[in-house]
């Protein structure tokens, strides 16, 4: 049986910027772009998010609903340079490191023999050992598989640790609203209530053969998830084919001017996660929406630069195909081959 650790970042880019400027700690403070450039949230810090500013918002919004809100530019190269020495520490731990962004990373810590092989020991030496070095703090999940782990690193923020033993797993699953569950946006948990279902507990009665017809292939994600199967390994090191990401939003965004918004979110962040595997040559950029009714689409091009003018082209010719509420949008690159086939690890050597 495996231990994984899923580690994130509380609040990282806004975290770095009051690391750097103590007088930020308790004003409410967010980065992303400005409000008169159509900017939209990367991120706010806590004393923001209780205003309700939270990423993917408009700037302009956000100062609607915070008038005092300071709004930060990104600053990426220093954000960075303290990833890499949070990924650092990881690797002091265990080489089977799969970082997903600049603050978040799953860790295999199955073989590890330090600290009698207790993982909520390794997690609390992480925890300590990232705010003593970077002033940064983090919160922690121990699970056996990388869905629990993630879901346990969400479960006491900020700065929290939650250790969920095999023995423990399948009670806390059963309890498990299914709102938790990864893909489970508001249309999904409209639709699961209408079958009367709000918990796993509920969802494990319902027969595979029912949920792949409701949901087609996500009714087979749902039969696992509810049952706390998930054998996805951490992977250290692997040939990337392409960068992406994604975002299922907690309500349906409505027009398209709003789609577009919540996508410079998702470009910024794509932006950031090329960069830290080491700007590899790009192939194809696209664009992938998922609408309300659960039918998606994604257009691509090919492109070996990334510019909004671009992916708002690919955005909204994608747009058009059915032009309803959006529950999911995505945006990525596909890689051109790599001669070198550990170019594209993880942690590329002198990458950001």
């Amino acid at each position: 049986m495996r231990k994984i650790l899923h580690v994130d970042c509380d609040c990282f880019y806004a975290a770095v910027e009051m690391r750097d400027n103590p007088s930020l700690a308790n004003v409410p403070i967010a980065v992303g772009g400005q409000a008169d450039q159509r900017g939209v949230i990367a991120t706010s810090n806590y004393v923001a998010r209780r205003y309700g500013v939270r990423s993917a918002m408009p700037t302009a919004h956000a100062l609607r609903l915070c008038p005092q809100l300071k709004v930060i530019r990104p600053d990426f190269p220093r954000y960075r340079a303290v990833s890499r020495e949070i990924q650092a520490i990881f690797h002091e731990l265990t080489d089977i490191v799969e970082p997903l962004s600049l603050d978040e990373a799953y860790l295999d810590i199955s073989d590890v023999e330090r600290f009698k092989g207790s993982g909520t020991w390794m997690a609390q030496w992480l925890k300590h050992t990232i705010k003593a070095r970077t002033g940064i703090t983090v919160s922690v999940g121990v699970a056996p598989n990388r869905f629990l782990a993630k879901i346990a690193s969400d479960w006491r923020k900020p700065d929290g640790l939650f250790v969920l033993t095999p023995s423990e797993c399948d009670d806390f699953i059963a309890a498990l609203d299914v709102r938790y569950l990864p893909g489970v946006g508001p249309s999904t948990r409209g639709r699961l209530e209408d079958m009367g279902i709000t918990t796993c507990l509920q969802l494990r009665e319902v027969s595979l053969s029912t949920l792949l017809d409701r949901f087609g292939r996500f009714g087979q994600r749902l039969y696992e998830l509810a049952r706390g199967i998930d054998e996805r390994p951490v992977e250290s090191v692997h040939v990337r084919k392409s960068i992406s990401v994604e975002t299922t939003y907690p309500q349906d965004i409505v027009g398209q001017d709003d789609c577009w918004q919540a996508l410079q979110t998702l470009i910024i962040r794509l932006q950031e996660r090329v960069a830290h595997h080491g700007s590899p040559r790009l192939r194809k950029l696209f664009v992938k929406i998922r609408f309300d009714d659960f039918t998606h689409t994604t257009m691509e091009t090919l492109d070996h630069q990334m510019t909004d003018s671009r992916f708002r082209e690919l955005f909204e010719q994608a747009w058009q195909r059915r032009s309803r509420p959006v529950r999911l949008l995505g945006v990525g690159v596909r890689l051109a081959e790599q001669e070198d086939p550990h170019q594209l690890s993880l942690f590329p050597t002198g990458s950001a």
